[in-house]
């Protein structure tokens, strides 16, 4: 199966509240499908951003199974798994564009293929995940809260000086969960390349 189908079937069972379905077709209709998760670093290349979402979400599961056990659904539902895992970064949907950069090959100038930021909407990183998956879907706290702080230190208003994502995890543990998951798929279950 790839990984379309997958975020898809996924995306479909888990995912059932109002507004499920005017998610998933902005999803199909923008580019998140076809667009990379980051420029240089993990899934740099169309499609990477829909992988990065199912191996975070794979990801994620674990984590809540492991921390919770069987009856883990009791504190924390599939649905909510789903959404934080699959959509923590819907703020990249139409926020790459191809184009070209030259590099040296073996003493010569080659133009190469390659992603290039087009910021339409700045409006920050997880914050902006958690704006536009809230315009189609009702987000509980815990799930504002892991979607908002999902780059933990990483985050520009963590190394900015902001203390909130320490008070964030201090409350929400799906939020240290999904943060773990996200640097698990990017620095263990994914490649990186220039």
């Amino acid at each position: 199966m790839d990984k379309r189908e997958e975020f898809l079937r996924i995306f479909d069972e888990k995912i059932t509240r109002e507004g499920a379905a005017e998610l998933r077709a902005y999803l199909t209709e923008s580019d998140f499908f076809q667009a990379p998760a980051s420029m240089r670093y993990h899934c740099a290349y169309a499609g990477g951003l829909c992988e990065h979402s199912v191996n975070v979400y794979r990801r994620l599961l674990r984590h809540v199974e492991d921390e919770y056990g069987s009856d883990y659904q009791k504190i924390v539902p599939d649905e909510s798994i789903a959404i934080c895992g699959l959509l923590h970064d819907v703020c990249k949907v139409n926020f790459y564009r191809a184009d070209f950069r030259n590099v040296k090959e073996n003493g010569e100038w080659v133009r190469k293929p390659c992603f290039v930021r087009e910021e339409l909407f700045p409006f920050g990183h997880g914050e902006k995940s958690v704006f536009i998956v809230n315009r189609f879907l009702h987000l509980t706290g815990a799930e504002a809260m892991a979607i908002n702080w999902h780059m933990g230190g990483f985050d520009s208003r963590a190394k900015g000086g902001d203390y909130s994502v320490s008070d964030a995890y201090c409350k929400y543990p799906l939020a240290v969960l999904l943060h773990v998951s996200d640097l698990e798929a990017t620095y263990i279950d994914e490649k990186r390349g220039s």
